[in-house]
């Protein structure tokens, strides 16, 4: 496969995400579309698919090789799919990202941000705050610099 087309079904691969569509997003995978690469503005996959509360092809991204603590960086979109997952309340996502070594300690900002069970927390999303803290995440030690 050519660099070019790889591209191009990773590209598409973002707007089978927005749409939910797991059999697209999992033939995509299957052409050569990686499940790392950003866009253009620098959002990953798996934040996008865990933003969108989208468990199905959260998982199916991440056996593709998406890593679940990569941080996001795209303006709007910064930090963990994790975090991502536990500010909506998307339980089934935060499950998904937790059953493939999700990190629920890891605070977003390169360590200087809010961790998952924060967000969770100010969601309020309680089922997603139990699950996180049976799971070991705890709450940053600092208050996010938006407070």
């Amino acid at each position: 496969m050519t660099q070019r087309q790889q591209k191009k079904h990773s590209r598409r691969l973002f707007g089978a995400i927005l749409s939910g569509d797991a059999q697209s997003t999992k033939t995509l995978l299957r052409r050569g579309a990686s499940p790392e690469r950003r866009s253009t503005d620098g959002t990953t996959p798996l934040y996008l698919a865990s933003v969108q509360g989208e468990a199905e092809v959260a998982r199916l991204l991440m056996e593709a090789g998406a890593s679940p603590d990569t941080e996001s960086s795209g303006p709007g979109t910064e930090g963990t799919p994790l975090c991502a997952a536990a500010c909506w309340g998307h339980t089934a996502t935060v499950r998904e990202l937790l059953a493939h070594g999700a990190d629920p300690a890891l605070r977003e900002d390169h360590g200087a941000g809010w961790s998952p069970l924060d967000w969770a927390d100010n969601g309020p999303h309680p089922d997603t705050v139990a699950i996180l803290g049976a799971a070991g995440g705890h709450p940053a030690t600092k208050p996010h610099p938006a407070m």
